[in-house]
């Protein structure tokens, strides 16, 4: 195993107690590949937590998409009927992500965590979490980049997107240098490095948590492992997985996953066929791909050149968006009804909530 495998991250797992109940609606998520149902849920509204800009971000704003209430026209209304008991009670949706640091963002208000629902009073969308649990980052509704405590208090806007450019899809960058560790090379980071979809150009930029200016993040050339140009666009669904800040994320055009390498030289390389993909901190990867005409969960060792595994043989809709567990026992995903969880090493698929949306694990 690489000494990169054998680091771990230090997390906190501090679980947020829910302010209001209720499922929510789902926004597809930033893959052009992802499905795009929704399910429509209502939720309580909470108190719409503060937000400020972080000072040194720049570019213009995206213009915000206003949705006007609907309002009833002038006029005598007609008598309704008397209401009617219910034939049998209601059955309240599913939510079991109490006491598993499983939250699911929707693209409205609110975002299922710890058995209930949060209001974060913005629209939150791709919501994913510092490797500590202790701050969120998220595309708002005027499609800027965000950041907030879990209660969605204290909400920062990072950096604010170009009209005509869309973000989407965040993940936290975080390294602090240990006292064994060579800070010579290996230098502290607190990035958020996301999507970018510049009138159909792909790319991956990377800006200061703290805000800043978005750039292009450094992909490397041909190597002695990949004698080929690493391509520079069409990359998309970043995902950071271990303390060192080493990533992966799917290229579009050639439908490769790709791994980014942080540890001294940035060296990166295709490793699988597929999209959507996740990396836990002993370096294993999850990925989707198509089956049989269904999107497959499928799973591949540290040692990238072993053989993938699919989770999900037996699948026939189609499961996406796969999230690990911070432990790498545990992957979430995406179906069509709702959000399931099953086993990395595999097993039965086990449904956790009737709400659709982003599966993302905190701490």
């Amino acid at each position: 195993m690489s000494a990169r495998a054998r680091l771990r991250r230090s997390s906190a797992v501090a679980l947020v107690s829910a302010i209001t109940a209720g499922s929510v609606l789902l926004l597809a998520a930033c893959d052009p590949s992802a499905d795009a149902k929704a399910d429509a849920k209502a939720a309580a509204p909470a108190t719409t937590p503060s937000r400020t800009a972080a000072p040194t971000a720049s570019a213009s704003p995206s213009a915000a998409t206003t949705t006007g209430a609907a309002t009833s026209a002038p006029g005598t209304a007609t008598p309704s009927a008397p209401a009617q008991p219910p034939t049998q009670p209601v059955k309240a949706a599913l939510n079991l992500t109490r006491g598993t640091g499983l939250t699911i963002s929707t693209g409205t208000n609110t975002v299922l965590m710890d058995g209930g629902a949060v209001d974060f009073g913005t629209v939150v969308r791709d919501l994913a979490w510092s490797p500590d649990g202790k701050r969120a980052a998220f595309v708002d509704g005027n499609g800027n980049l965000e950041t907030s405590d879990p209660d969605g208090s204290h909400q920062t806007v990072v950096a604010e997107a170009p009209s005509g450019v869309t973000w989407s899809h965040p993940t936290w960058q975080v390294f602090t240098p240990n006292a064994e560790e060579n800070s010579t090379y290996l230098k502290p980071k607190n990035n958020l490095q996301f999507t970018a979809d510049d009138h159909g150009t792909l790319r991956i930029l990377s800006v200061p948590a703290q805000g800043g200016t978005p750039a292009p993040i450094h992909l490397n050339g041909p190597s002695d492992d990949t004698p080929t140009p690493i391509p520079q666009t069409g990359n998309l669904w970043p995902n950071v997985g271990n303390r060192i800040g080493s990533s992966v994320y799917a290229n579009k055009d050639d439908g490769q996953v790709y791994i980014r390498d942080e540890y001294l030289r940035q060296e990166g390389m295709a490793v699988a066929k597929g999209s959507q993909p996740d990396r836990d901190e002993e370096g294993d990867i999850v990925f989707v791909r198509s089956v049989a005409g269904h999107s497959h969960l499928f799973t591949k060792g540290s040692d990238y050149r072993a053989p993938e595994r699919d989770l999900t043989p037996q699948a026939t809709v189609d499961y996406t968006e796969p999230a690990f567990s911070p432990d790498g026992k545990t992957i979430a995903f995406r179906a069509p009804d709702g959000i399931y969880t099953v086993p990395a090493k595999g097993g039965t698929p086990t449904k956790v909530s009737d709400t659709v949306g982003l599966p993302a694990y905190r701490g």
